[in-house]
């Protein structure tokens, strides 16, 4: 049976690392459904373009697209077309993440691109009054990602729990239905449990899960802690 986005809700990224390449894209992504049937937490995964439909192929929990570019059919050489990752079995996609920034007016289009195709939006935001500006343009989600805490181990929620707390009631003001998740360098359950208790619904995480020895080890404190902190 198909596994539903839910909160709290723990998004992986795969980005472009070796680890999430290929068949082990496939690997991490069943690891991920594992955790989420084992705890009942809503997981889902990013893998790159080329792995999408390989994912898709063998795991129930939600699969996004890395990216999309505000194009629609046509003569657009090497971009990310929202109807290409939709057939080949993505339900969403990243937008404008720190790594693949977009200009607002491209953010603008991408969103109603993937509205229009039925594709879950998450647009990241490097602060506050940019979280807030991408929350009017009504995503379905918006994650709070400062660029300079990516990789690094130290999170968002420890680090700068005030840009948590201050973007999470700003983009409230704007717009009260848009779940907002927290990302850039959570590590560990703590984290996790930091990010909830800070007010979002959930976690964007890449490295952590994707390099770590032991993924299933570090999802399931992930998922674990979610669930206790909901």
């Amino acid at each position: 049976m198909p596994l539903k986005i839910q909160t709290p809700l723990i998004l992986v990224n795969f980005k472009t690392y070796l680890e999430a390449t290929g068949r082990k894209a496939v690997e991490l992504a069943k690891t991920a459904e594992r955790v989420s049937r084992e705890t009942q937490v809503s997981i889902c995964v990013a893998p790159q373009f080329t792995d999408i439909a390989a994912v898709a192929e063998e795991v129930e929990i939600p699969v996004f697209a890395q990216h999309i570019d505000p194009i629609e059919p046509g003569s657009h050489t090497g971009y990310v077309l929202a109807d290409a990752v939709k057939e080949v079995g993505a339900v969403g996609t990243l937008i404008n993440h720190s790594e693949r920034q977009l200009r607002l007016s491209d953010i603008d289009a991408a969103i109603k691109i993937a509205r229009g195709k039925g594709l879950v939006s998450v647009v990241c935001a490097n602060n506050q009054s940019i979280s807030a500006a991408v929350a009017a343009l009504k995503p379905d989600m918006v994650a709070v990602e400062p660029p300079e805490l990516i990789g690094t181990g130290v999170s968002v929620s420890k680090a700068q729990p005030e840009v948590v707390t201050a973007t999470v009631r700003l983009v409230r003001k704007v717009n009260p239905t848009v779940t907002i998740l927290c990302g850039a360098g959570i590590s560990n359950g703590e984290d996790v449990a930091a990010a909830l208790k800070l007010g979002t619904q959930g976690v964007l995480v890449a490295s952590a899960v994707v390099k770590a020895k032991d993924p299933y080890r570090v999802l399931l404190e992930f998922a674990e802690k979610a669930k206790t902190n909901i």
